[in-house]
């Protein structure tokens, strides 16, 4: 109900009661109806007045704290001059809106509180475990290996080395999805060709294969030359986490493919293995920073837990998509996007 038709209401009341009083008194109809239009008129003049002046402005001024407090001070300006014909109504349907904005904002937080502390406590258990290693080994050596057993020592010092090895990747890997995330690293963005550097990438990773027994296959067709625009360097380190991880998680005696498919106006690029697979309950988390699907043998076999991640960030840096899809038992598939070159 607008304030014309409150107004309106309540001086038909007061009228009309008015009157009824007076007809009950004096029995004169024609009184009766004199009486009942004037207070009609009276009251209507009144009450109008009185919401238009006090209520009204009020409810108005309520209605635009609103949407001044949700909305930016670029609109402000806007919104003073908004006049609405029913200001109880739309103040009533904003607060209900900003309530569930304010409830959703809400959920965001503790979502983004949780993954906080997960992120504080990966990271911190991700740098403890180097360092406790490289401090067991260091005091051990500092208690008289080195004059007892100097061979022992220098294989102490050999792991050591990996476990430095390990801090320095992991504090380069967080450097990267810092400057990432902040957009401080500019995209060289140019053509060249794919094919050629799925061929360079495999190359420098096959004696890391061969010592996994797995053998890696680029099927490219005929070889022949794939130009997409994106930054080379970016995309090379890409492929280098997406082959390493399948080199990290396939089968002895297994196999990594490299596969390239042209799509409309962009090129779709996998890498498939025929290793264990990935529950499907972790799919939709592989992609965080540190998160493991199998902790206990990740640790075994090294890494920074941030190489995924890293992909996830240089790929929407180039506005391009990435997606993963496993079963148990039978392998895992990478795929991402890169935009086709429109000149070859």
């Amino acid at each position: 109900m607008n304030f014309r038709a409150l107004v309106i209401s309540l001086s038909l009341v007061f009228a009309g009661s008015l009157a009824f009083i007076s007809l009950f008194y004096e029995n004169n109809w024609t009184r009766f109806i004199l009486i009942f239009f004037v207070a009609l008129v009276v009251s209507y003049i009144a009450l109008d007045n009185i919401f238009q002046n006090y209520i009204n402005k009020r409810i108005s001024n309520i209605y635009k704290l609103i949407n001044n407090l949700k909305l930016g001070k670029d609109i402000q300006n806007v919104l003073a001059q908004h006049s609405s014909d029913d200001p109880i109504k739309d103040a009533e349907q904003k607060v209900r809106d900003w309530a569930t904005q304010k409830v959703s904002e809400i959920d965001k937080l503790k979502e983004q509180e949780k993954f906080r502390r997960e992120f504080l406590s990966n990271i911190a258990h991700e740098f403890k475990t180097p360092l406790f290693a490289i401090q067991g080994y260091i005091e051990t050596m500092q208690d008289g290996m080195l004059e007892e057993d100097p061979e022992m020592a220098l294989i102490f010092l050999s792991k050591a080395s990996k476990n430095i090895d390990r801090l320095t990747y992991l504090i380069n890997d967080l450097d990267e999805i810092s400057k990432l995330e902040s957009g401080k690293i500019s995209l060289n963005i140019q053509k060249f060709d794919l094919a050629s550097l799925i061929t360079e990438t495999t190359e420098q990773l096959v004696d890391k294969a061969r010592k996994s027994n797995i053998t890696l296959i680029t099927n490219l067709k005929n070889n022949n030359s794939i130009f997409v625009k994106a930054d080379r360097l970016k995309i090379q380190q890409v492929l280098i986490n997406l082959i390493d991880n399948s080199l990290k998680y396939g089968k002895t005696n297994g196999k990594t493919t490299i596969s390239v498919f042209p799509l409309i106006d962009q090129i779709l690029v996998e890498v498939t293995d025929n290793g264990y697979g990935i529950e499907e309950k972790n799919l939709a988390r592989v992609f965080e920073r540190f998160y493991r699907t199998d902790k206990s043998r990740s640790r075994d076999i090294g890494g920074s837990g941030l190489g995924l991640s890293i992909v996830k960030h240089i790929l929407e840096a180039h506005q391009q998509t990435v997606n993963v899809r496993s079963t148990e038992g039978i392998g895992t598939t990478f795929g991402f996007t890169l935009a086709k070159s429109k000149t070859g």
